[in-house]
């Protein structure tokens, strides 16, 4: 009977043992797979998009662009940027290849020279047209671009908030370290911290007023980036976002560049 007792007692502790939890870093990178397995199927996109610049003087002045994207399955996605006003940048184009562990394929079409400029992958920290993104924040978010860890729950502007830490794994990036405030029920990000290669706080991504298309693919109608050390900022505005309109790898080869209008 005693022995009977010892051994239920042993199976009652045994089923009682806690299982081993995740690591940070293995949540951090579940969090970052779900957000982007959440964010696969939308084949293709085109929407329009002011960009306002404004200087820490508070001066500001707005750009007219065409946004274009081609999701590819088995590397980064393509997106072709068209700049339609003002008059001084018009026809200027932007094409990016996003790779998810070598060098992105990036090239700028300047009209007033007529050619393309290839965008070398160690200037890829440097800001986009004037603004406060960098070429590497407008490439795909590929899941192996990063290693993650999760910091914690939080909740952010009455939303329940996954807060994740991310470090690139390519070359070249102007940052050391990303926090991510990700949407528990969108499943993308709320809010992101740059921090430099000091590490130091160097910007903030806000995003606003997202919507769902397609009853998957949620996508923000404002983004706002704010520069810490400069005191200058950039807002992205979307409008017009349409998916799956037929668009193949052809409208975002080098030669789309010269044909944008």
């Amino acid at each position: 009977m005693k022995k009977q007792y010892l051994f239920g007692l042993l199976l009652s502790l045994l089923s009682a043992a806690p299982v081993f939890a995740q690591t940070p870093e293995e949540r951090g990178l579940e969090i970052a797979q779900e957000a982007d397995k959440r964010d696969t199927g939308w084949q293709d996109m085109k929407a329009n998009m002011t960009m306002i610049l404004r200087n820490r003087h508070g001066q500001k002045s707005q750009r007219k662009i065409r946004m274009r994207g081609l999701e590819i399955l088995d590397d980064g996605d393509k997106s072709l940027s068209i700049f339609d006003q003002p008059r001084d940048v018009k026809g200027t184009a932007f094409l990016s290849f996003t790779h998810a562990t070598i060098p992105d394929d990036q090239w700028l079409y300047l009209p007033a020279l007529k050619r393309v400029k290839r965008i070398s992958s160690k200037n890829k920290s440097g800001p986009f047209m004037g603004s406060e993104f960098a070429y590497e924040d407008l490439t795909s978010q590929e899941v192996e671009r990063y290693s993650y860890k999760w910091l914690r729950d939080e909740d952010l502007n009455d939303r329940a908030t996954f807060v994740v830490e991310r470090y690139p794994e390519y070359a070249h990036s102007g940052y050391t370290r990303q926090v991510a405030w990700v949407d528990q029920a969108y499943w993308q990000p709320q809010k992101i911290e740059f921090y430099d290669r000091k590490n130091s706080l160097l910007k903030t991504l806000v995003y606003e007023g997202y919507q769902q298309y397609l009853e998957q693919y949620w996508r923000p109608a404002k983004m706002h980036m704010d520069n810490h050390q400069t005191g200058k900022s950039t807002i992205l505005e979307w409008q017009d976002y349409e998916f799956r309109t037929g668009l193949t790898a052809r409208d975002f080869d080098k030669n789309s560049l010269k044909r944008a209008r």
